[in-house]
């Protein structure tokens, strides 16, 4: 396979990157030199070029080379684009139609042409679309960051012409690429969700990796010591670190103003940001200066001299030190941005024994929720991020969690698994694919403690599944849809040809491809015809024992909630009064779920049945837990899985159902064999 990615922005380079160097010349292209680094180990993996902007002028002679062999699978190419000077991101629309007349005249002189395209941000994504237009190959597409996002970000007022381009190049980017490869649940749910093209059933969450180890070997370094401790009345006190470009999403001004605001975190506490490199304020790129000048106004009007350290410079092999020197002093990680797509310095700093604080915005969530390494906070909070800050430096217990949480970023977050992930689904979308047997049978599991929560269950489910001709396989879960296929593919699980998620309010379909899914968007109608989502939020604002969930549990057709069986009952009780129509779902002793009427496992594993056009007794369906039930109760071949809870076994209008003896997923294939043979014996 030959893959061949689109990178126009910053001042990209095999090796040395001056990260920082330009507001364009960030995380991304970490990513994109880490990606195709864990790449190259794939045998199948024949070539992998970088193309990207050549350009001449100050910021380098580097940047005019034509060609930079990167490995011996990995080349970077430049190519002349209209201008032959660095060009700004706000800037980049009026080259991509030149770079990409040579890029189709690159790949003409190529002896093979790339099977597939990978473009890294939208103005990446018109070059990989206007190619795909002229050489029909296919492209991917990672977006990095989002205009809307942006637009969010400055208060939702209306986009200049330099962010309406790049928003319109991102709906085109979406409209067109194969698949789109997001970082984390926030990117895929909340900040795709914006688009008229978002398509949930085309996105997948890959975490990005990170060479954690040379972060978890971190020892201080007294160059770096040294470079930090001038600034500070007592250099040994905890350090409060960033590590961030001085732009303005990154929201550094909100750490400062926490810090000047709150005498307790200034006598704990020493403010460290490292805030890129600069030589003179007014020589930085973009609204970097303009940042980094706000800075220096917020440390003098708070009096922070000798309590708040910015050294001017930084190499990429100074980071692990600087992460170092905070840990060495009892000190955290503090990420304040306003949105955070991912968050690599967040695994770092975790990796090398900081706790975390962290923007509640985008991929900390995950990584949080994965780690248990930090807290997260409103960033638009100043009061929120100096408390967080205070209370895991006051309670030595958390803190101690928080770094034992990190220990385990380096499993959860790696560069090679991301890559065989990846790899799996490029070869998915250039498959040929096969026609599939005719539908027979329908068997519909839950996932987690069903399907999954056993690895050899899981592994020989898999092995069984192979063999199962007719049988089409579906999920039904509470997670979303990008919760679900994420742990499915970290799981190795079959792929499921129906994922019904979000407690049965949403359903999507496998598509042609294999790969991508299609939203049912006739479900999704038919369940909305009573749903009055305002109304039921107003109801259940303030009642006794209900806490909404995150916001990411929040669905356009789902509410969600923690409480225990009492709140569930009242909430019923609530909707009832209020004569809004609704299905309360509680599971598991503490979570509850509030859907349309219409709407359960039960009901989407009927409309699904239809869609297929199978009887009754073809259908098998599993699970083991409360928010089974609907589904378990409406099917007469009904599998509840030997570790089952909510006291399932005992439920009345369960007693049709066949309980496993074994667990998990051999307990499906039990079940499955159990009605196979009724079924057998009464034909």
């Amino acid at each position: 396979m030959f893959v061949l990615h689109i990178a126009l922005q910053g001042c990209l380079r095999g090796d040395g990157v001056v990260y920082g160097l330009t507001a364009d010349t960030g995380g991304h292209i970490r990513y994109l030199l880490d990606l195709v680094s864990a790449s190259a180990q794939d045998r199948d993996l024949a070539r992998i070029v970088v193309a990207t902007r050549l350009f001449t002028g100050p910021l380098g002679t580097a940047y005019a080379v034509p060609e930079e062999r990167i490995s011996d699978k990995v080349t970077l190419v430049r190519l002349a684009s209209a201008s032959p000077a660095y060009c700004a991101k706000e800037e980049m629309h009026a080259e991509v139609a030149h770079f990409a007349e040579n890029l189709v005249a690159w790949i003409a002189a190529q002896d093979r042409a790339p099977d597939l395209i990978h473009a890294h941000y939208a103005d990446a994504a018109t070059v990989a679309a206007l190619v795909e237009a002229r050489l029909g190959i296919p492209f991917v597409f990672t977006a990095h960051s989002l205009g809307r996002v942006k637009v969010a970000m400055l208060g939702g007022h209306a986009p200049g012409p330099d962010l309406g381009r790049r928003i319109s190049a991102e709906e085109a980017a979406l409209a067109r690429a194969r698949l789109v490869i997001a970082s984390s649940r926030d990117e895929a749910e909340v900040q795709y969700a914006g688009y008229a093209a978002y398509e949930p059933g085309r996105i997948r969450i890959l975490p990005p990796g990170s060479d954690l180890g040379r972060f978890a070997a971190a020892r201080p370094n007294p160059r770096i010591d040294a470079a930090i401790g001038r600034f500070l009345h007592d250099p040994d006190k905890p350090a409060l670190l960033a590590l961030a470009r001085p732009v303005a999403r990154k929201n550094l001004a909100a750490l400062v103003r926490a810090y000047g605001e709150s005498p307790e975190l200034q006598a704990a506490a020493n403010l460290v940001i490292v805030a890129g490199t600069r030589e003179d304020i007014d020589s930085l790129d973009g609204d970097m200066a303009a940042t980094m000048r706000d800075l220096l106004v917020q440390i003098d009007r708070y009096d922070l001299y000798g309590r708040v350290a910015y050294p001017k410079t930084h190499r990429p092999d100074d980071v692990p030190a600087l992460y170092a020197h905070a840990r060495a002093r009892g000190g955290l990680f503090v990420n304040p941005a306003l949105n955070e797509p991912f968050g690599l310095t967040l695994l770092e700093a975790s990796a090398a024994g900081l706790p975390l604080v962290a923007t509640d915005s985008g991929g900390p969530n995950d990584i949080v929720e994965t780690c248990g390494n930090g807290l997260l906070v409103d960033p638009r909070a100043p009061g929120s991020i100096a408390a967080a800050c205070l209370r895991i430096l006051g309670d030595a217990a958390l803190y101690a969690r928080c770094v034992a949480g990190g220990a385990r970023a380096a499993a959860a977050y790696d560069w090679d698994r991301h890559a065989a992930r990846y790899h799996v689904l490029l070869r998915g979308l250039l498959a040929p694919q096969r026609a599939a047997p005719p539908t027979r049978q329908l068997l519909v599991c839950d996932i987690d403690n069903t399907l999954i929560g056993c690895e050899a269950a899981l592994g020989i489910f898999r092995r069984w599944r192979s063999r199962q001709a007719g049988l089409a396989f579906g999920v039904a879960t509470g997670r979303s849809f990008h919760s679900a296929m994420a742990v499915l593919e970290q799981q190795a699980s079959p792929r499921p040809q129906v994922m019904i998620t979000s407690v049965g309010s949403e359903i999507y379909h496998l598509d042609a491809n294999g790969v991508t899914y299609t939203g049912d968007a006739a479900w999704g109608r038919a369940i909305a015809v009573d749903w009055d989502r305002p109304a039921v939020h107003g109801a259940l604002r303030g009642l006794d024992g209900l806490a909404p969930q995150g916001p990411l549990e929040q669905r356009a057709l789902k509410l969600s909630y923690f409480g225990d069986a009492a709140a569930a009952q009242r909430v019923r009780e609530r909707l009832d009064e209020a004569g809004i129509p609704a299905r309360v779902i509680h599971s598991h002793g503490r979570y509850l779920d509030v859907l349309p009427a219409a709407a359960s496992k039960g009901t989407a594993v009927d409309h699904v049945r239809t869609l297929y056009d199978l009887p009754e007794r073809a259908v098998f369906v599993a699970g083991d837990s409360g928010n089974d039930i609907e589904m378990l109760r409406a099917r007469v071949q009904a599998i509840i899985v030997a570790n089952y809870s909510d006291d399932l076994a005992s439920d009345a209008s369960l007693k049709h159902s066949y309980v496993a003896r074994r667990t998990h997923a051999r307990g499906v294939i039990e079940g499955v064999s159990h009605f196979r043979r009724r079924l057998a014996d009464v034909g």
